[in-house]
C-alpha cells in the first residue's frame, strides 16, 4: 500500500505543516498515511474569518447546493478523487480506512453506501429535519408559512465545528447536511479515520461546491478544544465523561455512548424466539461499534434462555482477516486497549447474579502483535442491580437483564434507541412518555436500522437555527420579496 500524504485544509487551502503524524496499518505496521498537524492557536486565528464561509455559501441558492450535494454522492461512492497528494479510488478508500481503523473492509464498504445515501437524499432529509419548511426561509431568515404567518429562523453560527471519532465512519452522516444549510464546516478528523472527511471534501469540490467554507484540522486535543471554544455551534463524540463535561453547554451537541436497548413486554416475553434474529442483528451489526448497537436486552422472564440462544449464535464468531468478506469484528488498534477492556470485564463478571454465557465458546480476548480483538460476549443478569447491566463496550457485547415490565422504565437509564417488543397499548403510552428514550421503535425493528428522515439523536436544524417571532406589514413583505 503506497503511503498517502494528507495536508490540513485551512478555509479550502492545503497547508504544508512542519509537524506530521504517521498513521500505521494496524496489522503490519507499515505507514498508510502521513498527516500534517495543526495546533489550537492556528484554529483560533482562522476562526476570525468564519463569517466568510457562510457569506460564500449564501451566494448559492440552497436548492442549487442540494443538487451539488446529490452529485457529490455519486463521486463519493464511485469516483476517483484527488485526496492528499494522490488520486483515490473507492477501493483505495476502503483499504486505507480498514488499515488504520481496524474495521473489516466489508464494513467500510457498507459505510460508503450509508454516507452516499444521505448525500443523495439530502433534499428529503432536510425536508424532514425542517418539518417541510421552504429552505429559502432558512436562507433569507424569514418567510411566509402556508397558514399565512410570517416566520423567522436565525442562524446561530457561520460554521459548525465537529470533533470526530475514529470508531465508526457512520457518524459522518450527522454533519453532512451542514453545507446545504449554507454553513461552513470546521472538522477535526479522528486520528485513525481521516479518510471520510477528506473524501467528502474532495467530492464536494468536484461537484462544484466552493472549497473556502471547509476547514480540516488534524491535530491533538488542543485542536478539538479550540474548535469547541471558537465555534458558536459544534458537536463532539466521546465517552460518558465527555457527555458530562459538556452537558450544560447549549453550543455543543454531545454524542456519547448510546446504551441502546431491546425491551420485551409481558405480552411478548414468551414469544422471544421469533425475535432472535432481530436481537443478533442489533448486537452484531457494524462490529458492535455504533451507539445504535443494542447493549442490553430487558425481559420480565426467560432471561437465561434468551442469553443462551444469543450465545449460541454470537459466541462462535471468530476473528477473520480484514479483507475476508465474512469478517465482522473490528480490531482495537491502540496497543493494550482490548486487554484493558477484558480485565475490566473480568471484574464486572464477579458480580452477584452475573453469568458469562459465551465462556463455553473459547477465549474472548484475541491478542495480535500490534492490536487486539474482543469476540462477542453475552452476559445474563438476574436483576438490573448488576453493574455490568448498565455498561456499553465497543464490540458486540450485550447484557440480558431480567426485570418486571413495570420496573423497566424506571431502571433503564438514558437510552439512545429503544426497540419495544409489545402490543400493550398502555405500556406503549408509557414508553412514548419516557424521558430516557431518544428514539423509540415500537415493534420488531432492530436498533441499528435507522430511518434517515428521522433524526435519532437531536435535530441538527433545531441546533443550528433559532425560531423567533417577526411581524411585517403586507407592504414590507411585498417590498422585500
Amino acid at each position: 500500500m503506497t503511503p498517502i500524504k494528507l495536508h490540513p485544509i485551512r478555509w479550502g487551502q492545503p497547508y504544508e505543516s512542519l509537524e506530521t503524524n504517521e498513521v500505521k496499518h494496524f496489522l503490519t505496521g507499515e505507514t498508510v498515511a502521513s498527516i500534517g498537524q495543526i495546533n489550537g492557536g492556528m484554529v483560533r486565528r482562522d476562526m476570525r474569518q468564519a463569517n466568510k464561509a457562510r457569506e460564500i455559501l449564501q451566494g448559492i441558492p440552497i436548492r442549487k447546493l442540494l443538487e451539488m450535494v446529490a452529485s457529490a454522492a455519486d463521486l463519493f461512492e464511485k469516483g476517483t478523487l484527488p485526496v492528499g497528494d494522490g488520486m483515490q479510488t473507492p477501493d483505495d478508500f476502503v483499504r486505507q480506512q480498514s488499515a488504520t481503523t481496524g474495521l473489516p473492509e466489508v464494513l467500510c464498504r457498507s459505510n460508503i453506501v450509508k454516507n452516499a445515501f444521505v448525500l443523495r437524499n439530502m433534499t428529503q432529509i432536510l425536508d424532514a429535519l425542517t418539518r417541510g419548511l421552504d429552505p429559502e426561509i432558512l436562507s433569507r431568515g424569514y418567510g411566509m408559512e402556508s397558514r399565512g404567518v410570517v416566520v423567522s429562523y436565525h442562524c446561530q453560527a457561520p460554521v459548525l465545528g465537529a470533533v470526530l471519532p475514529s470508531n465508526s465512519p457512520g457518524v459522518h452522516t450527522l454533519w453532512l447536511p451542514v453545507v446545504p444549510l449554507q454553513m461552513g464546516l470546521v472538522l477535526k478528523p479522528g486520528g485513525q479515520e481521516p479518510w471520510t472527511v477528506y473524501r467528502v471534501a474532495a467530492a464536494f469540490r468536484e461537484a462544484g461546491i466552493p472549497v473556502e467554507p471547509i476547514s480540516i484540522y488534524p491535530g491533538g486535543h488542543d485542536v478539538g478544544e479550540s474548535i469547541l471554544a471558537s465555534c458558536s455551534r459544534s458537536m463532539i463524540f466521546g465517552s460518558a465523561q465527555t457527555v458530562q463535561k459538556y452537558a450544560g453547554n447549549p453550543g455543543v451537541q454531545v454524542h456519547g455512548p448510546g446504551f441502546s436497548k431491546i425491551l420485551l413486554g409481558d405480552d411478548q416475553a414468551d414469544h422471544w424466539e421469533k425475535y432472535l434474529d432481530l436481537m443478533v442483528e442489533s448486537v452484531y451489526s457494524n462490529g458492535g461499534r455504533s451507539c445504535i448497537n443494542c447493549s442490553a436486552i430487558w425481559t420480565p422472564r426467560h432471561g437465561k434462555a434468551i442469553a443462551q440462544a444469543l450465545a449460541e449464535r454470537l459466541g462462535p464468531i471468530d476473528v477473520l482477516p480484514p479483507d475476508d468478506p465474512q469478517a465482522g469484528l473490528a480490531a482495537f488498534t491502540t496497543e493494550g486497549t482490548a486487554k484493558a477492556i477484558w480485565e475490566m470485564l473480568q471484574k464486572d463478571l464477579q458480580g452477584s447474579g452475573v453469568t458469562d454465557m459465551t465462556a463455553a465458546y473459547g477465549p474472548r480476548l484475541v491478542e495480535k502483535e500490534r492490536c487486539g480483538y474482543l469476540r462477542p460476549m453475552v452476559v445474563h443478569c438476574t436483576s438490573p442491580e448488576a453493574e455490568i447491566a448498565a455498561k456499553e463496550f465497543m464490540f458486540p457485547f450485550v447484557s440480558v437483564v431480567e426485570a418486571p415490565q413495570e420496573a423497566m422504565l424506571g431502571k433503564i437509564g438514558q437510552t439512545l434507541v429503544a426497540t419495544a417488543l409489545t402490543e400493550d397499548r398502555s405500556w406503549i403510552r408509557s414508553l412514548l412518555d419516557s424521558h430516557h428514550i431518544d428514539r423509540l421503535n415500537v415493534g420488531p425493528v432492530p436498533t441499528n436500522r435507522l430511518n434517515w428522515l428521522q433524526p435519532h439523536e437531536g435535530n441538527l436544524t433545531d441546533f443550528l437555527f433559532r425560531s423567533r417571532a417577526v411581524q411585517m406589514s403586507p407592504e414590507m413583505m411585498a417590498a422585500l420579496g
